[in-house]
Parts: structure tokens; sequence; C-alpha cells
């Protein structure tokens, strides 16, 4: 495998400049901006690391600009960063074309659950749904669970939850006032087809696996009997271990979607959503929902230098793989669990207080992540992640007064073949997206605001 963040992917129109430099990167628009007391801020939004199909690249970028552009009317208004990455991910949720909210993946029993989480660098609070039914947008039940925990403890001195799933986590979400949606409604003609398709698929493999391990069986005890009785065995023995496997016919899908933000005040914050695996067991909690693996957010304070916030994304589909000899099986390429084993959110925030964020992340991701001990069974290794750090700097002025400035860094790497992002700071007039097609890689630009 390309040892991830081997070179820097896109972002042709930005270039890293040296340390230091970042107040010299600042336009006259952002000047005028922090002079006048006007909302800034900054936006980074991904839609799934996997395999995307070139021939929906133009509906891949409309979700992400669509992101972008909502999150930067919340800053303009002064919103602050944990309602702001809520909004971006409300408008990833509610495309089609995204494995998050509405048209998520089917699980076993043709039912939609979704995992989300999102977390406030200022308070430190986390809210997080797992397996959640009924829902259209997860990520609001993850917000508000966030929120009702900064009020304090609940009557008698109880402990208000951080993390609901299930059934409890959808009677928490109607009682306190987010609408239920009918599960017709959650699923697309798109994630119905790949249902069908993945179940039939699976009964297929599991009824052929049966057969051929029955054909082993009865081969064995052919053979031993034959061994027994004249001292040689007659005829051929299969040789299951070498059986040669054709291409697989993978059905092209998003995965997990997630956001960052920072806001006028310097706060950061994260969130991810997704619908999980594909023909996931029912009840199956990913990494979405998870404390430290999901998403992560810390401004500065104690031994942080830079406010920092991570959003990571699976990559999981199965898939049945047909062999010459009839054999199928069904093959898991990454999953939510390797980021859930690794706690790489987490991981990659603990990074980023390193002087050179470029280095530190790509050590990381090769470290703690595609070379993690914790991994170490496994053939694959695949995921995806965004991350945003700031810190304050101050900024000389045309009244030759010192002004407190944001110089803001962001970075992405993935170990799969593609990954959706886009970005916008409040001083942009459009969204910029990137679909990054090349493996392993990490980018970087750095500019302040």
């Amino acid at each position: 495998m390309e040892p991830a963040g081997s070179g820097c992917l896109g972002l042709a129109d930005v270039h890293p400049p040296e340390a230091g430099e970042g107040a010299a990167l600042m336009r006259r628009s952002e000047r005028d901006a922090a002079a006048d007391g006007r909302s800034v801020g900054f936006v980074l939004v991904h839609a799934g690391a996997g395999y995307h199909s070139e021939s929906k690249a133009k509906e891949y970028k409309q979700v992400c600009k669509k992101a972008c552009q909502k999150a930067i009317e919340k800053l303009q208004t002064g919103a602050l960063a944990v309602d702001v990455v809520a909004a971006a991910l409300i408008e990833l949720e509610d495309s089609p074309f995204t494995n998050a909210g509405m048209g998520s993946n089917l699980n076993l029993s043709g039912d939609i659950e979704c995992d989300a989480s999102t977390m406030d660098g200022k308070s430190l609070n986390f809210g997080a749904v797992g397996a959640l039914r009924g829902i259209k947008n997860p990520i609001l039940v993850a917000n508000k669970l966030l929120s009702e925990a900064q009020k304090g403890k609940l009557s008698a001195g109880r402990i208000p939850p951080c993390f609901l799933v299930g059934e409890g986590a959808h009677k928490w979400a109607v009682d306190h006032g987010i609408v239920s949606c009918s599960p017709d409604i959650m699923a697309t003609k798109f994630s119905l087809s790949a249902f069908r398709k993945n179940r039939r698929k699976l009964e297929l493999a599991e009824k052929v696996e049966t057969e051929m391990i029955q054909t082993k069986k009865r081969r064995e005890v052919s053979e031993n009997e034959c061994l027994t009785q004249y001292g040689c065995l007659s005829g051929y023995k299969v040789n299951w271990e070498k059986s040669e496997i054709l291409p697989s016919n993978v059905t092209a899908s998003l995965d997990t979607v997630g956001a960052v933000v920072v806001d006028h005040e310097g706060n950061v914050a994260a969130a991810v959503s997704s619908g999980g695996l594909a023909m996931k067991h029912p009840g199956r909690v990913g990494q979405a929902a998870v404390y430290g693996c999901g998403c992560w957010a810390e401004n500065t304070g104690g031994h942080n230098v830079y406010s920092t916030a991570v959003s990571t994304s699976e990559h999981s589909f199965h898939s049945v793989v047909p062999i010459k000899s009839t054999w199928y099986e069904i093959a898991v390429k990454g999953c939510g669990e390797h980021l859930v084993r690794t706690m790489l959110a987490r991981e990659c925030s603990v990074a980023l207080q390193a002087e050179d964020a470029h280095q530190a992340l790509l050590e990381t991701m090769q470290k703690k992540f595609v070379r993690s001990p914790f991994l170490a069974s496994e053939d694959s290794v695949l995921g995806g992640v965004i991350v945003l750090r700031c810190c304050s700097c101050s900024l000389e002025s045309e009244s030759s007064l010192n002004r407190e400035a944001l110089l803001v860094e962001f970075l992405w790497s993935h170990t799969t073949e593609s990954m959706c992002v886009g970005y916008m700071s409040t001083q942009d007039g459009k969204a910029k997206y990137l679909y990054c097609s090349s493996l392993s890689r990490l980018c970087f630009a750095k500019f302040g605001l």
C-alpha cells in the first residue's frame, strides 16, 4: 500500500506557506471583515471515503457545496460552531446519494438504522445516537443530546445521557420535539435496489457455501474409506485454498459523512453521520456514534496550543465475490470497526498539537491506523479523515493597531480509492469542491481569517 500522505492532491490554487506566514495570507476582504466586526468562520465537509462513481460526480459536488453554503449562512448570522456543524450535516443527510439519514444502507432485516455524533470544542460535551430508526436527521438527536447535557443535571441529581441507542434513542428524540418519520421516507429507490441485490447474493452465497461444505465432507469420507480399504487414494482432491477469484461486481456508494467548523469566536466543533454497513446485523453501532472514534473537537487551553476538530469516514460495503468453482464469499472492504479499534479521531486531534500538522497527520495515519497493532490481522485498512486546527495570531492593521485573527489549517487523508470534500470560508463567494481519486493521499492548506 502506498504510504498515507505521500503527496499533496489538488488544492492547486492554495500553496502551503512557510511557518509564520499565515498572517500574510489575510486577504483585504478578510481584514475588512475583522475590522468591521463581521462574523468570520470556516467549514470543511466530507461525503465519504470509499469508491465513488464518476458518473455521479455532479451529485457529489452539489451535496458538498450545499452543505458548505448552509454552514456559512449560519456562521454569518453569528451562530456558534456546534450548531453550524449540525446544519451542514443535515444537508448531507438529506441527500439520497449519501449513506446517512435518508437513503442509508439497509440492514439484514431490511431496516435503516443510523449512527451520528457531534462534539463541541468549547464545552467538550458530546452527543451521539446509535442504531436509530425512524428519524430523518439523526444528527438533530445527537445535537439535542449535547445541548440538553449542557443544562446540567436532571431531577433528583440524575446525569443526563450523552449516548442513546435503538428504541430508547427514538423515544427520547420524540419526547424532545424531534419529529419521527415513516421508514418509507428513509429508503430510496437506490438503497432499496441495492438491498434486494445484496439479499439475493447473500442467499446464493449461503446456499452455495452449505453445498460446498457438504460436498467436501462427503469427499473426505470417501477418501478415508478408500485409504482404509486399499491403502491408497483414488481420484483427485480439490484444492479449495487456490480457487481463482474473479472480479467483484461492486455497486458504487457513498459512506459516512461529516464536517468540522470554526466560528467567529475561535470555537471548533465536529460531527459525523452514517447509515453503517450494508446488510449489517440489526443493532450494530459503528464508529460514527462512538466517542473518540467518529469525531473529536477541542478548543485551545491547558496543554493545547491549537483548537482541533476531526471527522472520520468509514469505507464499508459487503460484496459477493464469484469464484470459478461457483463458490461465493462475502467480502468486507474496510469498516467502522477499524476506526473504533484505533480511536482515530482522538488520535488525530492529539497529533495536531505538533508544530508540523502535515507531518503529524501523515505519521498518525501510518502508525495509528494503517500499521496499527490493533489491526495487524486485517488484510486492508480503509478509511478517511478530515481535520482542522486553528489558533489566534496578531495582525497589524492599517491603523497600526494589532488585531486578533484566526489562522486556520485544514487537511484530509484517505486510504481508499477516492474521497469527496468541500470547504468554504465566510469570505468566499462560493464553496470549493474536490473529488480526490488517488489512493492514500493527504492534502493540506493554510490561511488566515
